[in-house]
């Protein structure tokens, strides 16, 4: 039970930060990457603040030997660019780009009633759910014997 209290208040700072620095705002992402026309700067700062901020916290944690609420730290542990990361960058850039919503700013982004958000999150379910699927069959076709 204090697990699930903590991740919703953890969840609640991270949705009030998407939400007062405007990342739940697609247009205002949109005009971050509108370097010829309506550039609005602002979104670099607020991302080279989250990296301030993660690298100082992680220097921090990681010097537990393990987390409060868990047993051990899950942190990745592939270092290998292989197509699935790449083709999975690509699909969030363009995504991030023609719709101005990545999934840390849709999903609170619902809570303020953003229409376009519910759009979005909709779609993204269902990408997830079809790469899923699709992973599974190609997953399935290499396994199987000839």
């Amino acid at each position: 039970m204090l697990r699930t209290i903590v991740a919703g208040l953890i969840g609640l700072v991270f949705g009030t930060g998407i939400a007062i620095s405007g990342m739940g705002n697609p247009a205002k992402v949109l005009n971050f990457f509108d370097i010829a026309g309506t550039w609005d700067p602002s979104l670099a700062l607020v991302m080279a603040g989250a990296l301030v901020v993660s690298a100082i916290g992680y220097r921090f944690v990681l010097r537990r030997p393990e987390p409060v609420l868990e047993a051990r730290f899950h942190l990745p542990t592939g270092r290998k660019l292989d197509l699935p990361l790449l083709a999975g960058s690509a699909a969030f850039g363009i995504g991030w780009g023609i719709s101005g919503f990545c999934p840390g700013g849709a999903v609170p982004a619902l809570g303020l009633g953003e229409p376009s958000a519910w759009i979005f999150v909709g779609a993204m379910l269902a990408g997830i759910a079809a790469a899923r699927t699709i992973r599974l069959a190609l997953e399935a076709r290499i396994t199987q014997p000839a």
